[in-house]
């Protein structure tokens, strides 16, 4: 099947469609574009980065298709972060809170890459942490 799709038997015989992709694979995915976008590189780049079409490289980010070991080495290597990096955080989300907090974070990640004077990037880095200091 062509939809990432299998067929399981449920205890009484009838088959199940039961979707492949997981929690995981879909973490996985999330935490390749932020990186990729942290970095400015755009799908397209990425894929050909990696030897993949753009769809597959799309695929891999929505956790549609599974990434083998050797694939999401090559990933972290053109990524710079060590494979573990794909992996961190999995299971301390919120799902309710993903979509919106995720498109924060990105903005954030994705401007302060563009900060080129090294003082500006350190200011706003503190004035993050003093934000963050619970009281």
């Amino acid at each position: 099947m062509g939809n990432r799709s299998t067929l399981g038997a449920r205890a009484g015989g009838d088959a199940e469609v039961v979707n492949r992709a997981t929690d995981t694979d879909r973490h996985v995915g999330i935490r390749i574009r932020e990186r990729r976008v942290m970095l400015g590189l755009s799908q397209q780049q990425m894929a050909e980065l990696i030897g993949v079409t753009y769809q597959q490289a799309h695929k891999y980010e929505r956790g549609i298709n599974r990434i083998s070991a050797g694939r999401l080495f090559e990933i972290a290597q053109v990524l710079r972060v060590p494979v573990g990096y794909f992996f961190e955080g999995l299971g301390d989300r919120d799902d309710a809170d993903l979509p919106t907090r995720q498109r924060m974070c990105l903005e954030v990640a994705r401007n302060f890459a563009q900060i080129e004077n090294e003082r500006h990037q350190e200011a706003l880095s503190q004035m993050a942490r003093a934000l963050a200091v619970k009281v």
